[in-house]
């Protein structure tokens, strides 16, 4: 039995090479070595941590030479929503971009904002195969069903989606302010998504103007999409008074032009995304707002730049602090009886547990509390039969299958991750999923894998992979935003985008970790001429003659983005 080859990942992996002493009167010198080059496209972080599934280096690489409709296209692959993702995503795809510590992280999500306005009016044209005849029905006009929705459309299935709301978004629309995601950006694609052929139908609920059996017998599969939208209860005492008003209802009649339904005085009970925005968005309204979070600023599970984009507005925090009861005097809220708190031992969530401070109670005058401390699900549209395996949410695997034959979930309903763009990546897998099932197929290897990264390795390139020597210092950019003191008199957005000049810049700043770029250095380099260049192909740029290859390694080691790694001979 042959050994499994050893793969070095690193030129300092490298072991010292002892040459074959052999007949050196051969001009073939591929047999002293005993390591070989090959390129491979290695898996970038950016990419590997994109929930949605984007290729990043693709797209920021093309966006580097002026080819924004090529960059757009590359988008278009995995989400539809490139201009929401811009602008509301909190780009884990930066997290651990390998140029954090030369001039700052590249500014991703800015790049694929700029793209996503660019072709916001004017989309390109998208290929769509022809019609099969399968019809698809999706509950929930979400982040998650939309991209099902779309990716189905652009396979050939009918899809119809059904949304409880006016108007389609889901919590896109009811439950992010226009100062994050102006209404026009989010109603243009999703206008996309419905010229493709997806039939919107809105202000239908599903367990009530449409029994779901319904749709198991009208349509070949059925993908639930509906989210988390039951606030969690505050767990203090006298908690149902109808003050105590939960923050995605606040956000959703606010979003919708409604009366937000709250006195002048409003405490916030948070430290999420829907807090922050339920805060900004009621100060924003002229009401007199603070916020109370049982722990630290450090557990905070809000995008960082909102928490500090809250702070500057002059919101202030009550940090390790809870309401224990709600204070009334007769129907009226007059305020919350509230208690300090301080951290104990990490609970299941891996932060420190907090725990009340005996005697330090203290009281706050309010009219209103809005709660937002997390939401689970409202599964009452589901059958018994289903309902009776699920709990808090429908179990679905990575790519939506639950235990029912022909009924998909996905999104927060499956897995609670909370974020626009997971739940994009997750409607995503779920139209590979439903595809194969509709039409037979085998299911693709990856197939829960981003597209781009269907062909990498699975090693993904860190910053000590990187030959420094080739990439300089470069500042991240960053687009101008409105001042606080101008920003919290309306709505109006909060962060303006690049313009092309800034977009060019700040995507050449990107390394193309693991990517080759054709740079020519193995080939430039190579001391015995071994590596050839191959001109006119799409597939294939260089290619290793291992006769006179010695295994030097100096092709590996010269390589800028470790795109060259060094096998072992056997």
């Amino acid at each position: 039995m042959s050994q499994k080859p050893i793969i070095f990942t690193s030129w300092r992996d490298l072991p010292l090479m002892t040459a074959s002493l052999g007949d050196t009167t051969v001009n073939k010198t591929g047999s002293w070595r005993n390591v070989e080059p090959h390129h491979i496209e290695q898996t970038p972080p950016c990419s590997f941590r994109c929930p949605a599934g984007n290729d990043v280096v693709g797209f920021v690489t093309l966006a580097s030479e002026g080819r924004f409709e090529d960059a757009w296209r590359v988008l278009a692959q995995t989400s539809p929503f490139p201009g929401v993702c811009g602008r509301v995503c909190p780009h884990p795809c930066e997290v651990e971009c390998n140029r954090a510590d030369l001039g700052g992280r590249v500014n991703i999500h800015n790049i694929e904002r700029f793209l996503g306005d660019r072709f916001r009016d004017n989309p390109p044209a998208m290929d769509k195969a022809a019609l099969t005849g399968k019809k698809v029905a999706v509950i929930g006009a979400g982040p998650a069903g939309l991209s099902a929705a779309y990716h189905l459309t652009l396979k050939g299935h009918s899809v119809t989606v059904y949304e409880a709301h006016p108007k389609a978004g889901g919590m896109m629309r009811v439950g992010i302010p226009d100062y994050r995601l102006p209404s026009e950006v989010l109603e243009a694609e999703i206008q996309r998504i419905a010229f493709l052929g997806a039939k919107i139908i809105t202000n239908t609920r599903i367990g009530k103007d449409i029994q779901f059996a319904d749709l198991m017998d009208r349509f070949d599969a059925v993908f639930s999409a509906t989210g988390l939208t039951v606030s969690r209860p505050l767990g203090a005492k006298n908690d149902h008074h109808f003050g105590v008003l939960s923050g995605t209802e606040v956000l959703r009649r606010i979003n919708l032009g409604l009366e937000a339904g709250v006195g002048q005085r409003v405490m916030v009970v948070g430290g999420g995304n829907t807090a922050m925005d339920a805060a900004r968005s009621l100060q924003r309204l002229g009401k007199d707002v603070r916020l109370m979070y049982r722990r630290t600023r450090a557990e905070m599970p809000a995008i960082a730049e909102e928490i500090d984009e809250l702070i500057e507005e002059g919101i202030p925090i009550d940090f390790l602090a809870t309401p224990v009861e709600v204070m009334t005097e007769g129907q009226r809220l007059t305020g919350a009886k509230c208690i300090r708190m301080q951290l104990g031992k990490p609970d299941a969530s891996g932060r420190r547990r907090p725990e009340p401070i005996p005697g330090s109670e203290f009281v706050v005058e309010l009219d209103n509390i809005v709660t937002a401390i997390g939401e689970t699900a409202d599964l009452d549209y589901l059958p018994p039969e289903i309902k009776q395996i699920t709990a808090w949410n429908i179990p679905a695997d990575e790519l939506g299958r639950t235990p029912v034959n022909r009924f998909y979930a996905g999104g927060d309903v499956a897995d609670g991750a909370g974020t626009v763009t997971a739940a994009i990546g997750f409607g995503r897998k779920a139209a590979i999923a439903m595809d194969v099932m509709l039409m037979e197929k085998q299911i693709p290897n990856k197939a829960a894998v981003s597209p781009s990264l269907q062909n990498c390795s699975t090693y993904v390139v860190r910053y000590d992979d990187l030959n420094f020597a080739y990439f300089e210092y470069l500042e991240r950019l960053e687009p101008a935003h409105l001042p606080p003191v101008e920003r919290v008199k309306s709505f109006d957005e909060v962060r303006s985008g690049f313009n092309e000049n800034e977009v060019l810049q700040e995507s050449q700043r990107c390394f193309s970790c693991g990517a080759c770029p054709a740079c020519d250095n193995c080939w430039i380099f190579c001391p015995d001429a071994a590596v050839h260049r191959v001109f006119n192909s799409p597939d294939r740029l260089y290619f290793v003659d291992y006769d006179y290859c010695k295994g030097c390694g100096l092709c590996a080691a010269e390589c800028p983005r470790a795109c060259i790694v060094m096998k072992a001979v056997h």
